[in-house]
């Protein structure tokens, strides 16, 4: 038969598959599609200049775009700004950034910054044992198991909570920044990540091959070992190597030494400066409307060590939230929160409002979803962990805006903040970890109850990053 005799007959029949499939785009409904189109020379304009220009600048909405309040009524200490660079750790550096506040309390003349690059040593192999125990645990059921795949799809992430930080300083204690500083792969940890990834899923199959062949759970866990040996040198080259102790002597505001150098081990060392477990001390609040208030739940495996804590929270209104964060404030205590930062953000300016840019009038359409049908579609949810540092407050005591020390660097935004209104700050807030004293006896009560169990497969339950 000739080639193009082939081809005929090929394309024929195509073309009636295509014509049979149902809820495909057949020829009439690309008519009704185009026909909808308006060839306006407004239409054509536009197109022109979205073709030479990006979609926030010209959906900038500049009734909006000029000055807007900086100053605050409620206030906590400024601190220096950090940089998470090409990094998903904004947990830690939240995390960190709410300890070195409470220190700063403490004690005024002294001032520190803790090491990322030590935490992050920790947290990156206890993900990967987290990961290795959790293919052991389940290595009877089927490898396309949604929990199964759970591990091998992400074995290790940059990402987390403050509930990594809770336990991860529990256990390994704290450095100072100059004990270990940052390396390049702390910096910019994509390679690093994605080498130990590969080496974790082979692991995780060999693991897999081991229950299946009826290994003694001794001799398993001794391969686990040796495998997290090899992965501890991975982390070793790219990171560092932790130090087990240490001379340190803290310094004023000004860099001058002001106590005596002292021995310490990473543990003493979260003593002097921390000295209280956090574990116990706070609670986590959500505000997820697609679910009922006054109620706890637990994301199962939604932890940074598989002997630690997995992320609970109660499920709050935001007003309730507010008010909590408010009260903290007030006090001079700075909190962990996080958002979907990406939305409606002025970058340049360090400000977000809903009203920035006007999206639905650039294209002759209206974005209509309310948060809980965001949440539910994928469309937002929690994004970037950031340190609520400040609330301006009208004579009702009702928020009015909000500020947050970033982690993208001192030149960044507002000098490495970001101001937010408080109509943003209602739509794309979702988590706020507040010490128990602020929060009212009820609310305790219920943060106390059995928890609902939820998958971490949901829309919300994403790590920061």
């Amino acid at each position: 038969m000739k080639k193009s005799l082939i081809m005929t007959i090929c394309l024929a029949s195509g073309v009636m598959v295509a014509t049979a499939q149902k809820g495909g785009i057949s020829k009439e409904m690309l008519g009704e599609i185009r026909k909808a189109q308006q060839a306006s020379p407004a239409n054509r304009a536009i197109q022109n200049a979205v073709a030479a220009n990006s979609i926030d600048a010209l959906a900038k909405n500049h009734q909006n775009a000029g000055a807007f309040d900086t100053w605050f009524s409620v206030e906590t200490k400024q601190q220096s700004i950090t940089d998470q660079k090409s990094s998903g750790r904004c947990w830690m550096f939240s995390g960190l950034n709410v300890l070195r506040s409470n220190f700063s309390q403490k004690t005024d003349s002294l001032n520190i910054s803790f090491s990322q690059a030590y935490l992050f040593f920790w947290d990156q192999l206890e993900k990967a044992n987290l990961m290795l125990q959790g293919i052991i645990d389940t290595a009877t059921k089927p490898i396309d198991d949604t929990r199964v795949q759970f591990f091998f799809k992400t074995p290790i992430g940059d990402g987390g909570t403050f509930c990594g930080v809770a336990d991860l300083t529990e256990k390994y204690g704290l450095v100072p920044t100059e004990v270990m500083p940052e390396s390049f792969s702390t910096d910019n940890t994509s390679k690093a990540r994605s080498l130990i990834a590969s080496k974790l899923r082979e692991y995780g199959l060999q693991l897999r091959d081991m229950v299946a062949q009826g290994k003694k759970s001794t001799d398993i866990n001794k391969e686990k070992t040796k495998m997290l040996g090899q992965i501890y040198r991975m982390l070793q080259i790219t990171i560092g190597e932790p130090p087990q102790t240490f001379t340190y002597a803290f310094k004023d505001r000004a860099g001058k030494t002001v106590t005596p150098a002292k021995e310490y081990t990473p543990q003493s060392f979260y003593q002097e400066v921390v000295g209280e477990t956090l574990n116990g001390t706070f609670i986590m609040a959500m505000n997820d409307p697609r679910r009922p208030y006054y109620k706890t739940y637990e994301v199962e495996y939604d932890r940074h060590t598989y002997d630690g804590h997995n992320w609970k929270y109660i499920n709050l209104p935001m007003d309730d939230i507010e008010q909590m964060a408010i009260a903290s404030l007030k006090d001079g205590k700075k909190l962990y929160s996080s958002y979907d930062v990406g939305k409606f953000l002025d970058r340049q300016r360090g400000y977000a409002d809903t009203e920035n840019f006007d999206y639905g009038s650039l294209f002759d359409t209206t974005f209509g979803m309310d948060k809980a049908q965001r949440i539910s579609t994928f469309d937002s949810g929690s994004t970037h962990a950031m340190t609520l540092t400040a609330v301006d407050l009208d004579t009702e005591g009702k928020a009015i805006k909000w500020k947050v020390e970033n982690s993208w660097g001192a030149a960044w935004g507002q000098q490495g903040c970001l101001i937010m209104t408080d109509r943003w700050f209602r739509e794309f807030m979702f988590r706020l970890v507040v010490d128990k004293q602020y929060v009212p006896e009820q609310i305790l009560k219920a943060y106390d109850t059995k928890p609902v169990m939820v998958m971490p497969e949901d829309p919300l339950f994403l790590p920061d990053e």
